[in-house]
């Protein structure tokens, strides 16, 4: 990694911006007053986060992770307002109600950028996207699930293992009728598990990533989000996390060839209708101290 000192004036401007050395999460950059020259310490330490390229006014920022080809001035000028945003925000809804017709390709792709561009912890971006649009695919997803968790009410319902359930596994009794009752509809004709979706996006991080459940979870957000302005209905596959949780053999891993840990996933498809109004929530339950 290549990072240069940057100094105090640059093409005849002078650089007083004092919270530049304070922007650099490693505390790499160093500056005594906002007129001085910027300096550099433990550069070993750099996680390439790019916000010392980013915030340069005058590209004095040399450094081996962003070549220029990788850096773009933003146009803040077409970002979305607060009420937009806050909109957008009430419009999101779990729809699980379809049109048979698959999601356009630039649509998926689009959604896809967005969950990269999320945040991760020590920016080491370890997420990975495995993205399902194969019918046969889709099914098998959907098998796999109810297979677990037919396997699990077995295990759950055993009268060898009933008197140490609560000291092995609290509340998993309470998941019987539950589980039963999304294994009867499956297997009566009707897909309880991914609702017909055309579309499924699976997020993933190695095994050793330490924050792997976070980072998939804020780019599942920024997914989302995406989804919504481009009119895509989509919802949280919750059961499908479960069975992954619950599958040791990793058969839904095997599957997709996914290495490392599935987190989260996302059922996509074009929406039969939308919905006119949105619904208030319960009261905020917010405590400030």
């Amino acid at each position: 990694m290549l990072l240069q000192n940057l100094p105090a004036t640059t093409h005849g401007q002078k650089r007083e911006y004092p919270y530049t050395p304070r922007l650099c999460p490693a505390y790499i950059l160093t500056q005594e007053n906002p007129k001085a020259e910027i300096g550099l310490r433990n550069i070993q330490s750099c996680i390439a986060c790019g916000h010392c390229v980013a915030v340069c006014p005058t590209d004095s920022v040399i450094h081996s992770e962003f070549p220029q080809q990788k850096v773009h001035t933003l146009n803040r000028d077409i970002l979305p307002t607060p009420e937009q945003v806050m909109e957008l925000c009430r419009a999101r809804r779990s729809n699980r109600a379809f049109l048979s017709s698959a999601v356009p390709e630039e649509y998926l792709r689009q959604i896809v950028n967005a969950a990269h561009l999320a945040p991760t912890a020590s920016n080491g971006q370890e997420v990975s996207f495995t993205l399902v649009t194969n019918p046969d695919l889709l099914k098998q997803i959907s098998d796999i699930t109810i297979e677990t968790f037919e396997t699990t009410v077995k295990k759950i319902s055993n009268p060898l293992i009933k008197p140490f359930l609560n000291l092995i596994s609290p509340g998993a009794k309470d998941a019987i009728p539950k589980l039963s009752a999304v294994i009867a509809k499956q297997r009566s004709g009707t897909d309880a598990i991914l609702r017909d979706a055309k579309a499924v996006l699976f997020i993933h991080t190695p095994t050793s990533s330490n924050f792997g459940r976070q980072d998939a979870n804020l780019a599942y957000q920024n997914a989302s989000l995406m989804a919504e302005s481009l009119g895509v209905s989509q919802f949280y596959t919750g059961y499908v996390c479960i069975a992954v949780d619950l599958n040791k053999k990793k058969k839904l891993s095997k599957l997709l060839n996914i290495e490392g840990v599935i987190h989260a996933g996302m059922a996509l498809s074009m929406p039969a209708f939308k919905f006119p109004k949105y619904i208030d929530r319960k009261d905020l339950n917010l405590t400030v101290f």
